[in-house]
């Protein structure tokens, strides 16, 4: 029973979900987990609870994905082909001084704790660059974040993990920021990535359309989110786990039950894969994809600036 009432909410909430996202401006209301609240309640309840897990959001997610999101991270953050396009355009700026020296620029949205950010620096080998570099090295990693407390964790594990030369040399930045109305100039960056945030956004198609603008004209757009699992028996596990198992772990870990339950139902209330991989195209993104991962708990989505 518990198993047929938690998938009959699942579509149930799925659903009014979507109606809601795809009207965000012009609704009352729109969607905390399960619960329908005013929209302009959403952002400051969505901080409230990454202001909670700040502190152990990171050994949290160990402990809910048995790891597993490492090997999710690791394979999101190996697609972008970053350490050989940084070789290639150090050599290029080494050996055409009379020209413009040309950058690489990445921007980490809800990128909060840097998990997939430092993937992108160690990739690029940044700190050695910077080190030994006697010009300001062209590759740039940009954390943006819409929780301080996020942020805060981030810089912290930041200067722990490279020491304070990465983020003194403005190669790496930590910006606070909302996803729907980023604080950076048109036509900015290279590679835009956002991981396990977009479910968070109040307006998500919004997002993906500050997402196009910031972009350079051949820039990429990589999102990595849960999602809906294709096999029916599969699911029922994961529901089973997903609503038994990680609220009462967040109440043992990190002593904050609620948060986690919110976690868990603003999963069941995101997009599916075929409905976000359209709100991409509809943002304006060309050669829209996506790949599930572990049987569709998690996929990647991608797209490109024209």
């Amino acid at each position: 029973m518990v198993l047929g009432r938690r998938s009959l909410a699942r579509s149930t909430h799925q659903q009014l979900s979507r109606c809601l996202s795809s009207t965000a401006e012009g609704s009352k209301t729109t969607h905390f987990g399960f619960e329908d609240v005013p929209i302009h309640e959403k952002q400051k309840r969505v901080a409230s609870v990454f202001t909670n897990v700040a502190s152990s959001y990171d050994s949290m997610n160990d402990a809910m994905s048995l790891g597993v999101h490492r090997l999710w991270k690791d394979s999101f953050t190996s697609r972008c082909g970053l350490s050989s396009s940084a070789i290639a355009l150090r050599e290029f700026n080494a050996s055409n001084k009379t020209l413009p020296p040309q950058t690489l620029d990445i921007l980490d949205v809800a990128g909060g704790t840097g998990d997939i950010s430092f993937r992108f620096v160690d990739q690029m080998d940044m700190k050695k660059a910077v080190i030994e570099s006697t010009v300001k090295d062209c590759c740039t990693v940009t954390v943006s974040d819409i929780n301080p407390g996020m942020l805060a964790v981030g810089k912290e594990r930041a200067i722990q993990k490279y020491g304070h030369e990465l983020i003194d040399s403005g190669n790496l930045k930590f910006v606070e920021g909302n996803a729907e109305e980023l604080p950076f100039p048109d036509n900015s960056f290279d590679l835009y990535t956002i991981s396990f945030g977009l479910r968070n956004v109040t307006d998500v198609p919004k997002a993906l359309r500050d997402a196009y603008r910031v972009l350079k004209p051949g820039g990429r757009f990589l999102c990595c989110e849960f999602s809906e699992p294709v096999n029916e028996t599969f699911r029922q596990v994961y529901d089973a786990y997903s609503f038994n198992v990680i609220p009462k772990m967040g109440e043992v870990v990190a002593n904050d039950r609620e948060s986690y339950q919110y976690l868990v139902e603003s999963i069941r209330k995101f997009y599916r894969q075929v409905e976000l991989e359209e709100e991409v195209r509809k943002a304006g993104f060309v050669n829209t994809s996506y790949e599930n991962y572990t049987g569709g708990i998690v996929a990647f989505h991608e797209g490109w600036k024209m």
